[in-house]
């Protein structure tokens, strides 16, 4: 048997592990039941893929993040290491054909989005699979406490019954002291080996500033390759147009886009073509490029867990790196009022279960465990509902179980024949048109009568000299024939519902743990309020502290370690600066700030918020400060 090292250079090419990759390979091989807390760019996926490489059978990766697994499953094949995926939105037939590939040991990894879990179809293969581990990525969605949770994670559990001498990994980027134990007890692992990277990054220099000009503060700070994120996709995009006016080359990545788009933008980033990424908070997940010098958070984030994750993705390759992070009072003011928007009354989450369900036109009493495709903007359109808080109420209402909200995917088209040979042969005499596009199918996809094939109806109309939309019409119509299964492409999100439908005057909602939810949500969002306003706490120590490593020290290298270093100027000097700059020209606040140090920087935004306060200067709407004597 290859030992971890040699499968790391013969697939990976890689000479020696990330530091704690090769203790956890060590103690899943000893069948140990394993927690591992790796930090964004820590290596997570090659702890679970090495060791379903040494041994027979298949692992079972479950993850709800579909883009990812998509994305992993992609490199694995190109490895040559067979590898699929089940999720939401695959047809019946194709996922049957995968399951009954996997009880037949033709595959290394499994990755299964964790509602897929509990339907019938995946629990009838279950019982038959030769399992040699089952790692579970994004852990911290087990902790009912977490900022991520997902009710179907917490029947993960129920696999050990099954499965009692199989090894469970455990991985996760970001949890607090109580989210480990609480993973570690909801998954009931068995007197699990703990593995924590510590979540300091040497290589990265934070800093937090309040910025009254967001843009000119955002072209000052990047670097080379970098990545800007924002809240919401109407930002991405005006961030977007302003860095392409000033001449930086910059892509723009959401889930409003269409995915040719979306890929289109990640390439340009990932070659360099476009030195920086501008998107809303869902990029980067899985995304393997090192040299990311800079991440701006243009928007202060909800929580810790997020900030500390996303600006991880800063120096992955180990050099020097920048994590910035703007604010203002519009940020203060979301953050502040985030607990009532995102904990909405009662009232509203049955009138929005109520809306959901008459949207779908799902009767009372429908059997659970279906698939609906959801556009919650349409949604909210046709009921008169507002968006932000409904997205909540729905967040809610699945953290209650009800349901689950599965992210925009791509599903490529699929086709398989269903029936003889000879019928397809005889349909010449009837169908000719159809004959002709079947023979041609044969010949374009071989493997298209043993299981559900990705096809591209532009590349078949191509092929055949017929318009596309005849290819489209024709594949349905043998799909109503019987002839065969059409499964055609699509992209969005979806609704899988875990219970019989109930009139919503009937619906149990546990408010009680939802109270509790809310007060922890607070306690959180206070905690995040916290690192904006500290001018004290090194930015390392703090994070380090809130994920329980209270033996920290101070990093040196963050923007309150700096500002301690360099002796603050007094006030009236400061002020006696700032008037020179003002009667020499017109200024921005950015552009006064960058000729000043950090220990500076806080203080003389104080003294101008005060001029203007005082009415002896202004602030234009460009950013321009001057006295108001000086129209």
């Amino acid at each position: 048997m290859l030992t971890p090292e040699e499968i790391l250079k013969e697939y990976w090419g890689y000479d020696a592990f990330r530091p704690l990759q090769r203790e956890i390979i060590a103690s899943v091989m000893a069948d140990r039941d394993t927690l591992a807390l790796l930090p964004t760019g820590g290596g997570k996926s090659i702890c679970y893929q090495v060791p379903a490489l040494m041994r027979d059978g298949c692992c079972l990766v479950i993850s709800p993040l579909i883009a990812l697994m998509q994305d992993q499953v992609g490199r694995l094949q190109e490895l040559n290491i067979p590898a699929a995926a089940l999720h939401s939105g695959m047809g019946h037939t194709e996922v049957k054909q995968i399951l009954e590939d996997a009880v037949n040991g033709r595959y290394k990894l499994l990755y299964v989005s964790p509602e897929r879990l509990h339907t019938y179809v995946f629990e009838d293969y279950l019982y038959q699979m030769d399992l040699n581990l089952i790692a579970i990525d994004e852990a911290h969605c087990v902790s009912q406490w977490g900022h991520d949770f997902r009710p179907d994670y917490l029947r993960i559990a129920e696999l050990k019954e099954l499965f009692r001498n199989t090894p469970m990994l455990a991985l996760t980027a970001t949890a607090t002291i109580d989210m480990q134990q609480d993973i570690a007890i909801q998954l009931k692992l068995n007197n699990p080996h703990f593995y924590k990277q510590s979540f300091a990054r040497n290589n990265i220099f934070y800093a937090v500033y309040y910025s009254e000009n967001k843009n000119a503060d955002t072209i000052n700070d990047i670097n080379e390759c970098s990545i800007v994120y924002c809240r919401s996709r109407k930002q991405t995009e005006s961030v977007g147009r302003y860095l392409r006016q000033k001449d930086i080359s910059s892509a723009v990545y959401h889930a409003g886009m269409s995915k040719d788009d979306r890929m289109a933008a990640q390439e340009q980033w990932m070659t360099n073509a476009a030195s920086v990424m501008v998107a809303t908070t869902a990029f980067g997940m899985g995304i393997d490029k090192p040299d990311v010098r800079t991440v701006i958070h243009y928007d202060a984030p909800e929580h810790l867990e997020a900030w500390y994750q996303e600006a991880g993705r800063a120096g992955r390759d180990g050099q020097r790196s920048f994590a910035g992070t703007l604010y203002n009072s519009t940020d203060i003011k979301r953050l502040e009022e985030s607990t009532s928007l995102q904990y909405p009354p009662e009232a509203y989450l049955r009138l929005v279960y109520q809306g959901v369900a008459e949207y779908l036109q799902i009767p009372t009493g429908t059997e659970p465990y279906k698939y609906y495709p959801f556009d919650i903007t349409d949604f909210c359109h046709k009921f008169d509902l507002q968006l932000t808080q409904t997205i909540y109420a729905m967040r809610l209402l699945e953290r209650e179980g009800l349901w689950t909200m599965t992210e925009a995917v791509y599903l490529p088209s699929t086709v398989q024949f269903t029936t003889d040979r000879s019928v397809l042969d005889n349909i010449g005499a009837s169908h000719p048109e159809l004959h002709y596009i079947i023979v041609g199918l044969l010949r374009m996809y071989n493997t298209i009568f043993h299981y559900p094939t990705h096809i591209r109806e532009f590349a078949v109309a191509r092929r055949l000299r017929m318009k596309h939309e005849r290819i489209i019409s024709a594949l349905q119509t043998m799909h109503s024939m019987g002839l065969l299964e059409y499964n055609a492409q699509g992209e969005g999100p979806q609704l899988f519902f875990h219970h019989r439908r109930v009139d919503s005057s009937h619906l149990i909602i546990d408010m009680n743990r939802i109270t509790l939810l809310k007060q922890r949500h607070e306690q959180r969002t206070q905690k995040m309020l916290n690192f904006l306003y500290n001018k004290e706490v090194c930015r390392e120590k703090f994070v380090l502290s809130y994920f329980g490593e209270a033996e920290a020290t101070d990093c040196g290298h963050c923007d309150i370690c700096r500002s301690k270093k360099a002796a603050p100027q007094p006030a009236a000097t400061l002020k006696q600066q700032l008037f020179r700059h003002l009667t020499e020209g017109t200024h921005t606040l950015a552009a006064i700030l960058t000729t000043h140090t950090d220990a500076d920087k806080q203080q003389l935004t104080q003294i101008v918020r005060s001029l203007i306060d005082e009415g002896i200067a202004e602030m234009t709407t460009t950013g321009i400060i001057r006295f108001r004597n000086n129209k």
